[in-house]
């Protein structure tokens, strides 16, 4: 008898805790619970839920801002009508750093709370709640994961507030900041997050933790004073900033326990916050970079076919040094108002919210195949297959003043857009820097990057001594011209492969017959010139038949560096998998329109000695492909401060990261691997 008045006691309790928990689902290193603070709810009131985490022991889950990597915890309610449910109410977080990064997030249990509201009007007899929530849990790998979580509360004529959790809901309001009446403003300028909050001195903040994302650079260093009864906030701007939210929240870590408030946007903020010294030097060493960058960026495979237009020009222009001043200030000028142009279409997009960097024009293909085709014209013309201006070229008969400047203006343009695939040594530093500046010292830095590649034709042209040194013109001209025609052909050759990696191989093939109709109409252009009727269908025929012969090898040619390639195909959750394990891994950033990522993979990368030292040291080589836009390429890049490729990182176990030279030499990766495996034993012993 008694065993049975307790089964019906047990059965008479269980609906009572079910209406109060969903249970505990059981997922990868983390289980969760939904939790309502009552067991039985009337009309017109309001409930708290709470999610509950447990994860793993050194597993972690995120903020709302999770910091430079994770994914806060998205909750997505289905009420009944007239149920409606507040935002997330989260605990005070704590930084959680990962070398570079600092991610902001919750080690052990935690609690995330929400406020459900019911209407006065709210008819029945249940109350069902489920939530769909999406969390990633993180140790030194990351795993994403979700699940549903239901509840059914009983409604009646009074409330219940549930005994079995109520001191689970007292720690959960324990963990959640204390709110300040305070209200406050902030300002992002000069590559700073400033704020002020009026607070007390006697607070004693030790940090804090901005709301919004994509606002700080999270491991930089805080800046906390006080001026005037009110606390000043500063933490560098975030390399991914684009615009300011109209208010965030604010977290303050202080001896007393965390404290938050609401920061509103003020551009002006009414005590100001100077500029550090050690900026503007900062900033001013990014521009010796950029102009560095930009010289060097001169000897680059992908911008020697177009030095050749200003070799001619200069020849030709000997007799005349005031013309030549000239046309290399306006050549000058092509180049630097064409960086210039491209970072303010660069920035343009990015306030736009959308992920680009360098290079970023080359990731569309009908730009890819526009050059292809503009280079192939150029080269017909040097060729003497047809006669373009000779402004636009710098060749031919003598010219005016008005058609000179054209030319060496168009030239510079031309310069910059082929340029642009390659990123030369000092680039990258400068680069990055400018893209987390704002736009007056982004621009700057760009047109730093255009002096620095427009200089050698400034001293040609402002320094007859220079001048007198190049070979005279004569016959030999033209020969030359012809032969500097070679180079822009393969420019156009490799633009049409990377072309038909972007779209397909049928779309490189339609390509190609649109170069040979191009062909056949530059053709046609010449013989008009010449006064001559042409006659069309045979050199139709003979290209054809040309192209018929040349696609096979092309494709076999293709075959056989695929062949040569030894890696892996690059994701964050693969490399973090390696890292995880303790093997080493060599991480290569690339795009098929870089050409000095190609280089480096023809005489560093896929050679013998090279795959012959990675096999010896267990070396995993992941290789990012960036040819087409991939948000996760251009995050990694940024990590390391970069806005462009390549990017060469070995990962060792022990180690921190280690850049290698952005131009490799064929001994470069064997000897990184050798200097790292030494570090290691060295630290070992």
């Amino acid at each position: 008898m008694r065993i049975f008045v307790f089964i019906v006691l047990l059965s008479l309790l269980i609906p009572s805790v079910r209406a109060q928990s969903s249970g505990w689902v059981q997922a990868t290193e983390l289980k969760a619970e939904l939790v309502s603070d009552y067991q039985q709810v009337k009309p017109g009131q309001q409930l708290t839920l709470a999610l509950h985490f447990i994860p793993t022991e050194h597993w972690h889950t995120y903020w709302l801002n999770p910091g430079d990597s994770g994914l806060a915890t998205r909750i997505e309610w289905t009420l009944p009508a007239g149920v409606t449910a507040g935002p997330i109410q989260w605990p005070a977080p704590q930084a959680i750093r990962v070398p570079p990064l600092v991610n902001y997030g919750f080690e052990g249990p935690t609690l995330l709370l929400t406020q459900l509201q019911l209407s006065p009007d709210f008819q029945g007899d249940w109350l069902p709640v489920s939530a769909k929530v999406d969390w990633l849990v993180c140790a030194e790998i990351c795993i994403p994961s979700e699940a549903v979580l239901q509840l059914k509360i009983p409604v009646g004529s009074q409330a219940e507030l549930s005994k079995n959790y109520s001191a689970l809901f007292e720690q959960a309001r324990q963990q959640q900041p204390k709110p300040l009446p305070q209200q406050g403003r902030f300002e992002v300028q000069n590559g700073t997050f400033s704020a002020v909050l009026p607070l007390p001195e006697d607070l004693k903040v030790g940090a804090f933790f901005v709301g919004g994302t994509e606002l700080v650079d999270h491991s930089a260093a805080q800046s906390i004073d006080w001026v005037d009864g009110q606390l000043l906030l500063r933490q560098p701007q975030n390399t991914y900033f684009s615009t300011a939210p109209a208010e965030i929240p604010l977290v303050l870590q202080t001896a007393a326990g965390a404290v938050s408030a609401t920061l509103q946007f003020n551009q002006q903020l009414l005590v100001p916050m100077p500029k550090p010294q050690t900026e503007w030097l900062q900033w001013l060493w990014m521009l010796l970079l950029a102009g560095a960058g930009g010289l060097v960026l001169n000897l680059m495979p992908c911008v020697f076919p177009v030095l050749s237009f200003k070799a001619l020009s200069l020849a030709q222009q000997q007799a005349g040094q005031q013309s030549a001043r000239s046309e290399a200030l306006w050549y000058c000028a092509g180049v630097v108002l064409s960086f210039v142009a491209l970072a303010g279409v660069m920035l343009s997009l990015r306030s736009a919210g959308e992920v680009i960097g360098w290079g970023f024009q080359l990731q569309q293909a009908w730009v890819v195949l526009g050059l292809a085709y503009l280079l192939l014209v150029l080269g017909l013309s040097l060729s003497g297959l047809m006669q373009l201006g000779a402004g636009l070229m710098n060749t031919g008969q003598a010219l005016t003043a008005r058609e000179g400047k054209q030319g060496a203006l168009f030239t510079g343009i031309l310069a910059v857009v082929v340029a642009s695939p390659c990123t030369a040594p000092f680039m990258g530093t400068a680069l990055g820097y400018a893209a987390s500046q704002p736009a007056w010292s982004a621009l700057s830095i760009f047109a730093a990057l255009g002096l620095g590649m427009a200089l050698p034709f400034l001293l040609l042209g402002f320094w007859p001594a220079l001048g007198r040194k190049l070979p005279q013109p004569g016959p030999w001209m033209e020969l030359l011209k012809q032969g500097l025609a070679y180079p822009l052909y393969l420019s156009a050759v490799w633009l049409l492969w990377v072309y038909g990696r972007q779209q397909g191989l049928d779309a490189m093939a339609l390509a190609l017959v649109g170069g040979v109709a191009l062909v056949a109409a530059c053709w046609i252009w010449g013989l008009v010139q010449l006064g001559r009727q042409p006659k069309t269908w045979l050199l139709a025929v003979a290209a054809l038949a040309m192209l018929a012969l040349l696609l096979p090898q092309q494709v076999q040619q293709a075959q056989g560096d695929a062949a040569t390639d030894h890696s892996q195909p690059w994701t964050d959750s693969r490399m973090q998998q390696l890292i995880s394990e303790g093997k080493p891994v060599l991480v290569n950033m690339t795009a098929d329109w870089c050409i000095t990522c190609l280089v480096n993979e023809r005489v560093a990368l896929n050679t013998d000695s090279s795959k012959a030292a990675m096999t010896l040291y267990g070396v995993h080589y992941l290789k990012g492909d960036w040819t087409r836009k991939d948000p996760a390429i251009t995050a990694y890049l940024r990590q390391f401060q970069r806005d462009g490729v390549p990017l060469y990182v070995v990962y060792w176990p022990g180690q921190p990261p280690e850049i290698l030279p952005q131009i490799l030499t064929p001994d470069s990766v064997r000897q990184a691997l050798e200097q790292l495996s030494r570090k290691n034993s060295t630290q070992g012993e």
